[in-house]
C-alpha cells in the first residue's frame, strides 16, 4: 500500500531537464530512491514527462503540498503515479474531489466512511446511499474531499478494508463527465516540437518500464504523439436518476448496485 502512494508523475517538463536536474528539485523535499525523466529511445529526447518516486508516502504528500512546481523554468503539472492498467481510463485522468464506494456491507456507515478516508485528507462529506423508498441501503456510497490530490490518493489503491469488509474505490464521474474526458482526449497524431499539443491529459501512448504508463491521450508531447483515450469506464454504477456508470449497475463484487441514485 504504502510503495503505491510513494511515485509521482510530473508533467511538462522543459525538454532539456534530465533525471538530475529533476532529482535537484524534488530531493528537497525528501529522499527520492528513483527519478527518471522519460526519454524517446529512438531520437533520444525528451519527452517532457517523468517520474519520482520517494522513500515515504509523507515525502510524497510534501512534495504535492508545495504545489505549484517549475522545475528549470517550466510550470509543470504534478499528480500520483497511475498503475499501466488503469491509464487508458477517463477516470484516471480526470481532476475530481469526489470518490465512489462500492461494495459495503449493510453495517457500514457515513461515520465509518469519513473515518477511514479522512487518512488520505480532509473530508468535506460522506455518503452512504439508500433506497428513497424503502431506505434498504444499496451497497455503495461517496465521499467528498475537500482537495484533489486526496481523492487521487485515495484511489491509488483499489481495494480497502472497511468496518471488516473489502471494498473498491473509484473516481466518481457522471456520464457527462466520462464523456467529456473521452472527448478531451481525442487529439490527432501531433508531430510538432515541445509545449503541449491536443488534450493536456494525457502522455503518450507506450510503457516506459516499470509499472506505470499515462495512456494514449495527446498531452505533453515534445516527441510528437496524441491519440486521444476513451473506453468504457468499467463497472458501471446505475444509469437511473443521477447517470453514473450504465448497464445494469455496478455489479463488480456480484452483489448489484443499479436502480436510480
Amino acid at each position: 500500500m504504502s510503495d503505491q502512494l510513494c511515485k509521482l508523475f510530473v508533467g511538462g517538463l522543459n525538454v532539456d531537464t534530465d533525471d538530475d536536474g529533476l532529482r535537484k528539485h524534488f530531493e528537497q523535499f525528501g529522499t527520492l530512491t528513483d527519478c527518471v525523466v522519460v526519454v524517446n529511445k529512438q531520437v533520444q529526447r525528451s519527452r517532457c514527462f517523468g517520474f519520482v518516486t520517494y522513500s515515504t508516502p509523507e515525502e510524497a504528500d510534501s512534495a504535492m503540498a508545495a504545489r505549484p512546481h517549475t522545475v528549470d523554468g517550466n510550470p509543470v503539472e504534478v499528480k500520483r503515479a497511475v498503475a499501466r492498467e488503469d491509464a487508458g481510463k477517463p477516470e484516471a485522468l480526470a481532476k475530481v474531489k469526489k470518490i465512489f464506494v462500492g461494495g459495503l456491507k449493510d453495517d457500514t456507515e457515513e461515520n465509518h466512511l469519513t473515518e477511514h478516508f479522512s487518512q488520505f485528507g480532509e473530508i468535506e462529506k460522506a455518503e452512504v446511499i439508500s433506497d428513497k423508498e424503502t431506505g434498504k441501503k444499496r451497497g455503495f456510497g461517496f465521499v467528498y474531499f475537500v482537495d484533489q490530490d486526496s481523492a487521487d490518493k485515495s484511489v491509488v489503491i483499489k481495494f480497502h478494508t472497511i468496518n471488516g469488509h473489502k471494498v473498491e474505490v473509484k473516481k466518481a464521474l457522471t456520464k457527462q463527465e466520462l464523456q467529456a474526458a473521452g472527448r478531451g482526449g481525442m487529439a490527432p497524431r501531433s508531430r510538432g516540437r515541445g509545449g503541449m499539443r491536443g488534450s493536456q491529459n494525457g502522455y503518450g501512448n507506450r510503457d516506459y518500464g516499470g509499472n506505470y504508463n499515462y495512456g494514449n491521450g495527446g498531452g505533453y508531447n515534445c516527441g510528437g504523439y496524441g491519440g486521444g483515450y476513451g473506453g468504457p469506464y468499467g463497472g458501471g454504477y446505475g444509469d437511473q436518476g443521477s447517470g453514473y456508470g450504465g448497464g445494469n449497475g455496478y455489479s463488480d463484487f456480484g452483489s448489484g448496485y443499479g436502480g436510480g441514485y
